[in-house]
């Protein structure tokens, strides 16, 4: 597969309207979203020097790229911001982007080109887990600590890397709120459990099965189907005449819409519908309509929720990319503020010495809970959510002390919605 670099259509496009340089555009967008990182009162002294260049691919066409075009909007939003407001060490930020296509062999090929050719100073990761299993092998043997901001899969800190610091909750916890605490409630005993032929949705899938076996919920299939899959009729059938509780998906956004156009099609009834990635993104109401009501998904982060600088961002984003951001956009952010304190506490751009600061620090993002790694660099302290689709809008219904609506269980049956 080719892939090219990333075109920043929009920020070129506003640029030309006003006559000024892109760069320029970014730091005006950073500005009127009140994105300065300033005192009130003060001016920030313009960025010098050469610029310090991090690097990443992030998936914008392919699979996944709908929900990477999240992640890199992110990315762009932070580098904007940063050169508003004085750069990091006092030098201005360029992130240098490309787009992998959803392919891990074309991703592990970014990463050598930017450390190898662009010569990048630091990385940040791509989106999607099988890109970034990928990706770890080349950022480990060129000794850059890569922030994991675009995957979660507990396979990426069981292969012994040395220097990959996730940023938010691992793969095989999604479901860990639905089934202790929502299926118990609701007093359901049997499960199915599907997911894509991939190492994220493996991950999740799997992780819902150990999960549910501990609870003593019966699962009644685990089954996987291929990537990229147009039709799961087959495995849906199945389902259908085992009739169990609840159908827990391990998806993306593409085969979690498949799933719930399917399983209406075929008349399947579980009582509760969950899907990883898919059922946070607003792409899956605005797709499924009112057929996503109900449906719940776990979710990185929401926009009502009350941690250090979201509303600040939330106001950015929206002013830059003229429309909202979803849990990727967050964790790529999020990834940012992790990079730039790390980075700062060092004071220097010494690749050694920012892989121990990141394995130390603990700190707030806008994300709920904190960044924390272990000794492998998995994140625990993290806090994920669980949303649930209601009316066209997206409530937050775990954990309780994060919620904004009431659960609503069961699902009716497809022939009983109005």
């Amino acid at each position: 597969m080719s892939a090219s670099k990333v075109n920043r259509r929009e920020l070129m496009r506003r640029a030309a309207i006003l006559g000024v340089s892109v760069p320029a555009m970014s730091a005006l967008l950073a500005a009127e979203a009140g994105a300065q990182a300033t005192p009130a009162g003060t001016v920030a002294a313009a960025p010098t020097g050469d610029p310090i260049r991090i690097g990443a691919s992030v998936s914008t066409t392919g699979t996944n790229g709908r929900t990477g075009l999240y992640q890199q909007e992110a990315y762009l939003l932070w580098e904007a911001q940063k050169n508003a407001s004085g750069g990091l060490l006092g030098r201005p930020v360029e992130m240098v982007l490309y787009d992998d296509q959803s392919d891990p062999t074309t991703g592990a090929r970014l990463y050598e080109r930017l450390i190898t050719e662009d010569q990048v100073d630091l990385v940040m990761g791509p989106y999607a887990s099988g890109v970034t299993q990928a990706v770890a092998q080349i950022t480990e043997r060129y000794g850059y600590p890569l922030l994991v901001a675009g995957a979660s899969a507990n396979s990426i800190w069981e292969s012994g890397f040395r220097a990959i610091f996730g940023v938010y909750s691992v793969a095989g916890d999604y479901f860990k709120d639905i089934i202790t605490t929502i299926a118990p409630a609701q007093d359901y005993k049997t499960a199915a459990v599907i997911y894509e032929d991939a190492v994220f949705p493996m991950s999740t899938g799997q992780g819902a099965v150990t999960t549910l076996q501990d609870q003593g919920i019966e699962v009644v299939l685990e089954e996987s189907y291929p990537q990229k899959a147009t039709d799961v009729s087959s495995v849906l059938t199945k389902i259908r005449d085992l009739d169990p509780d609840m159908l827990i998906g391990g998806s993306y956004l593409p085969d979690s819409v498949l799933i719930v156009r399917q399983a209406k099609e075929l008349g399947l009834n579980p009582r509760l519908y969950a899907f990883s990635v898919g059922a946070a993104q607003p792409d899956f109401v605005e797709t499924l309509g009112a057929d996503a009501n109900y449906v719940l998904g776990p979710s990185m982060w929401e926009p009502e929720i009350e941690t250090e600088g979201n509303a600040d961002f939330m106001a950015a984003y929206q002013q830059m990319w003229d429309r909202d951001p979803d849990y990727h956009s967050a964790t790529g952010y999020a990834g940012c503020q992790i990079l730039e304190r790390a980075v700062t506490n060092v004071g220097e751009l010494d690749l050694e010495a920012l892989a121990e600061a990141l394995s130390s620090l603990t700190m707030n993002t806008i994300l709920p809970g904190e960044y924390r790694v272990d000794e492998t660099g998995k994140q625990i302290g993290h806090i994920p959510l669980t949303v649930q689709w209601q009316d066209g809008q997206k409530i937050i219904v775990a954990p309780e002390d994060q919620q904004t609506g009431e659960l609503n269980l069961p699902t009716p049956p497809w022939d009983e919605r109005s």
